[in-house]
């Protein structure tokens, strides 16, 4: 599914960015018209004579003075053109669209920047942004974990463990028959769910771990950082007590560079003589090293 998926994406994408490519970059300021040709004036106005152009003919068709519906569609392309040309900034980016057609992007973006940038909240466009790139993070480790999943269920050792959990619920005995396919798919799906896989590089997703959430709990997070970093500096180095396990085997883990994953998967008994060891301090760090070279060394 998400291979189709990403092409089905894709290809929307490509019509757009194929749309946006043959749409003319002045088109979005008065879709197909020319902005001063629908106010009557020549390139070179100056703002008095845009101004005069526009009175005029919104004399003539405003709503108010003209009941014909056609004239309200004009009406309403005669003062956008004139939103755009009685303003110095947006009739510079209008000429220079007019100039260089061929900077779609370029052209695009300004004016978006000019119409929509200075009435957009920041807090809203960041919040919009944290939203979005949640989405897609959220999509996208779905889309991995369910792959791999799929590829650790072909693997011989997923294969033998639902075999056993298979024998296991049915006291030993077998049944091949076509009518325990739905049997056999829901004792696959229970223990799927039994082995809860977490696979390296591609977890299980949380919403703990979009960039949304983590930006909102920042806050907290700084906090908790900045009172744990006091509380540590009180214990440790102005009443000098001595590091609990927890610490101890913390400084450890820092001090060997293991991730924390690795660490946790390490037998106790390896994980006591390590911590036994101090090894954040320098010379203990120097003095196992030196240990492991020579037996790296000896088993050559």
């Amino acid at each position: 599914m998400a291979p189709a998926a990403t092409i089905r994406w894709c290809a929307v994408m490509s019509v757009l960015m194929s749309f946006l490519l043959l749409s003319p970059s002045m088109a979005i300021y008065c879709d197909e018209d020319d902005c001063y040709d629908l106010l009557g004036v020549s390139q070179s106005a100056n703002s008095s004579e845009i101004k005069k152009a526009y009175y005029k003919l919104s004399l003539k068709y405003h709503p108010d003075k003209n009941p014909d519906p056609e004239s309200r569609k004009i009406f309403v392309k005669v003062a956008n053109a004139y939103e755009i040309l009685k303003d110095e900034a947006t009739r510079e980016q209008y000429d220079y669209a007019i100039a260089h057609p061929e900077e779609v992007f370029y052209n695009t973006a300004r004016y978006y920047q000019a119409y929509y940038g200075h009435k957009t909240d920041p807090r809203a466009v960041l919040v919009g942004l944290l939203l979005v790139l949640s989405g897609f993070q959220y999509l996208n480790q779905w889309t991995r974990y369910n792959q791999a999943v799929e590829m650790v269920k072909k693997t011989p050792a997923y294969k033998n463990r639902l075999r056993a959990l298979e024998l296991e619920r049915s006291g030993g005995a077998t049944n091949k028959k076509k009518t325990h396919k739905l049997t056999n798919k829901k004792i696959e799906e229970d223990f799927s769910q039994e082995l809860d896989l977490q696979i390296k590089g591609a977890e299980k997703p949380s919403i703990w771990g979009l960039l949304g959430v983590r930006f909102l709990l920042l806050p907290y997070t700084i906090g908790k950082l900045l009172l744990w970093s006091g509380c540590w500096f009180w214990r440790y180095k102005v009443k000098k007590a001595p590091y609990s396990w927890e610490d101890a085997s913390y400084l450890t883990q820092r001090s060997l560079g293991v991730p924390l994953d690795a660490w946790i998967n390490i037998d106790d008994s390896t994980k006591e003589d390590l911590v036994q060891r101090r090894l954040w301090e320098k010379s203990n760090m120097e003095s196992y090293l030196s240990e492991m070279r020579k037996e790296s060394k000896r088993r050559r």
